[in-house]
């Protein structure tokens, strides 16, 4: 192709482009669905899949009745991670079980003080709910480490000018807290991008085709691949401007660190934008409808991106047979590389393999879509 045939070309897809340009901003409801739609449903994601649990209901069956065994309580209640809501009798547990006051129930037995004095080993009983298993590990967690430290502290005078000799410190990098937002954030952010990428180039193509306005297009002597690259570079655009917010208000919300190259995390957008649009142009170039193409478009980018990408789900806890679909979905390497990017500060080197895996797939769906995009009607 000559510099003159080239430049023609580009021409026409400029053309293409600020056509669909000023479409996107006549139509209130693609803005909505790119801009305000993955704002609110971040804020509802983040605060709503959340696994953090705090003030879990506790019910403390105190059969000592000492100030040892007050005591133990107050640790337990003092630390914001449980709440003693009941003080039953042993018998009555399951019945606070059964009616989902308590999820759990701490039994101190009589002669717990007596025992503290004398030196012997005090022992009390923890029952627990386990009706909800992911409520019942924390449950145990959080009861273990409040009974260390207040081992710990009952036995300090006893210890205190001893060194024991194995001691174990624990070092959490990249989440400390241990706060689910910033594991959670870079994974809604991927499903959001997917899912409006794929929508909204399946509606506008499909919407193309119910209104007859394709014919022109084929009329017209704009070929086949200027026709697909003018249609898909506004919304690339639009896009890219929907992972910016939505990276930036994960930020100010919910304190997600953004410790990588942000223009690693724009380069990490421009490809898997590319595959998704490829994807949404595929759906709408068979389909032709704008029901069809919802449909499609729902199941082929939404239940993949939740369930397949480990954004909830870790991949390596799934059978064989869904870790190799899983790589199939590009979504999972997006979830990847944003949470390297923005909570360990990875760089290119360490994450060049998700990137290339999604740039074969953007190559292979955007090839595919315009092989099957013909120039004709029927």
């Amino acid at each position: 192709m000559t510099g003159a045939a080239l430049l023609r070309s580009l021409r026409r897809v400029g053309a293409m482009a600020g056509k669909e340009t000023i479409h996107v901003r006549r139509d209130p409801r693609t803005l909505a669905l790119a801009l305000v739609m993955p704002v609110v449903m971040l804020f509802l994601f983040g605060y709503g899949i959340s696994t953090d649990l705090d003030h879990l209901p506790l019910a403390f069956a105190d059969q000592d009745r000492s100030e040892a065994s007050r005591a133990l309580a107050r640790a337990f209640e003092g630390s914001r991670e449980f709440e003693v809501v009941a003080h039953p009798m042993t018998e009555g547990v399951e019945s606070l079980f059964r009616t989902g006051t308590a999820v759990a129930a701490l039994v101190v037995p009589r002669g717990y003080q007596r025992d503290l004095l004398l030196g012997r080993k005090a022992q009390v009983q923890l029952m627990l709910d386990g009706a909800d298993p992911v409520v019942g590990n924390q449950v145990l967690a959080k009861a273990d480490a409040i009974a260390r430290a207040e081992s710990q502290r009952l036995a300090g005078a006893a210890f205190a000018g001893l060194q024991p000799p194995l001691q174990v410190k624990v070092w959490t990098r990249y989440n400390p807290e241990g706060r689910s937002a910033l594991y959670m954030v870079p994974g809604i952010s991927a499903f959001l991008l997917a899912i409006t990428a794929v929508m909204l180039t399946a509606l506008a193509i499909a919407g193309e085709w119910e209104r007859g306005s394709m014919e022109q297009l084929f009329a017209s002597p704009v070929g086949r691949l200027e026709i697909v690259l003018g249609k898909l570079l506004p919304y690339l655009a639009l896009g890219l401007l929907e992972l910016l917010l939505v990276v930036a208000f994960g930020a100010l919300v919910f304190d997600v660190p953004i410790r990588g190259s942000v223009a690693l995390v724009m380069l990490f957008g421009l490809v898997f934008l590319a595959g998704m649009l490829g994807q949404g142009l595929f759906i709408s170039v068979v389909a032709r409808n704008q029901l069809v193409a919802t449909q499609a478009g729902a199941l082929s980018a939404m239940l993949p991106s939740i369930i397949l990408s480990g954004m909830i789900f870790p991949i390596e806890n799934m059978p064989l047979p869904l870790q190799a679909i899983s790589r199939l979905i590009p979504a999972r390497y997006l979830v990847h590389g944003l949470r390297g990017i923005l909570l360990k500060g990875n760089g290119l080197g360490v994450l060049w393999p998700d990137l290339l895996a999604m740039a074969i797939f953007a190559v292979g769906i955007l090839a595919l879509a315009t092989a099957r995009f013909k120039r004709r009607v029927a």
